[in-house]
């Protein structure tokens, strides 16, 4: 059975009459990559803030790696990056580390292969106010990961990064899981969260929409078939696959099938004298769900509020 590192239960947080975190409970797994999604202002950061004992939650619970928010035992074995760095200006990025690992018990070995991991060693010996955006989120990483936690909580990873910075952070994500080391992290780029995360849950308002794996999340591929005439087309593709399984689209037919029934249902198109001038699989992006699930959520709760 797979180790739980994080548990929260109804965990919530209000500012006098905002409800910042509503009730929420999720699990993050030994081992995985969790990516926790939602909209600016859905409180992420204020959930992460509550995992490492920064603020006290309002009511519910919380256990991360088997201690309270804060306590010693789990700090000890946390690495975070949350809103932002924050380093001495006038020391060098190796310096700052430095500083960092005499609270971490770690040596100078380990700020070298810090620095290493997140592609700043050549520039370990500038002043931290001469770096960019990026190598400063860069720093925060490998602040993060001084000590060997294991678990990481990191908010926007890959912010200020350019495309070339922000596929080496996924590599190392992908890496540190494969190690053993747990990885919880916040981000708003979802093609970014499709990629490397193992399971994801959505925030909104407060709320946990869900919770679960992203190929789960997304749901299986579909067949989309161009055809005609169309209704020919529509009648076939419910015969093959039922009623239920089939959508008309603006542009053709949605069909629910797996790669296995495909050549079936094309042979049946042909065999009913329709002209096929498409077929191919499509499935939905995590961003086509993330926005759905949101914009419902925002829809409903302007509702109640009506």
């Amino acid at each position: 059975m797979t180790n739980t590192i994080v548990v929260t239960d109804r965990l919530t947080k209000r500012y006098g009459d905002r409800l910042a975190v509503d009730h929420v409970s999720l699990t993050v797994r030994q081992g995985e990559v969790y990516g926790f999604l939602g909209p600016n202002g859905a409180g992420k950061t204020t959930t992460l803030r509550m995992l490492l004992g920064l603020i006290r939650p309002t009511s519910g619970t919380a256990s991360v790696l088997g201690s309270a928010p804060g306590d010693p035992m789990a700090v000890a074995r946390t690495g975070a990056l949350v809103e932002g760095p924050g380093f001495y200006p006038y020391l060098s990025g190796r310096d700052n580390l430095r500083v960092m690992a005499r609270y971490q018990q770690a040596g100078d070995r380990d700020v070298d292969e810090a620095l290493e991991r997140v592609d700043l060693a050549a520039r370990g010996a500038d002043a931290f106010r001469s770096y960019s955006l990026g190598m400063k989120q860069r720093l925060g990483v490998a602040s993060a990961l001084l000590g060997g936690p294991d678990l990481l909580i990191l908010d926007e990873p890959t912010n200020g990064l350019d495309p070339a910075g922000m596929a080496d952070m996924r590599r190392l994500i992908v890496e540190l899981a494969q190690q053993g080391q747990t990885v919880l992290l916040s981000s708003h780029l979802l093609s970014e969260v499709q990629e490397i995360c193992d399971r994801v849950g959505v925030i909104s308002d407060g709320r946990l929409l869900t919770e679960s794996t992203v190929d789960d999340l997304r749901g299986g591929r579909s067949l989309f078939v161009r055809a005609t005439p169309v209704d020919r087309a529509l009648a076939v593709s419910m015969q093959v696959a039922g009623e239920d399984a089939v959508q008309l689209l603006d542009d053709g037919v949605n069909v629910e099938v797996g790669a296995e029934r495909a050549p079936e249902l094309v042979r049946a198109l042909i065999e009913a004298d329709t002209a096929v001038y498409e077929v191919r699989f499509s499935e939905r992006s995590l961003e086509d769900v993330f926005f759905e699930m949101t914009s419902t959520e925002n829809s409903a709760t302007t509702e109640e509020v009506v």
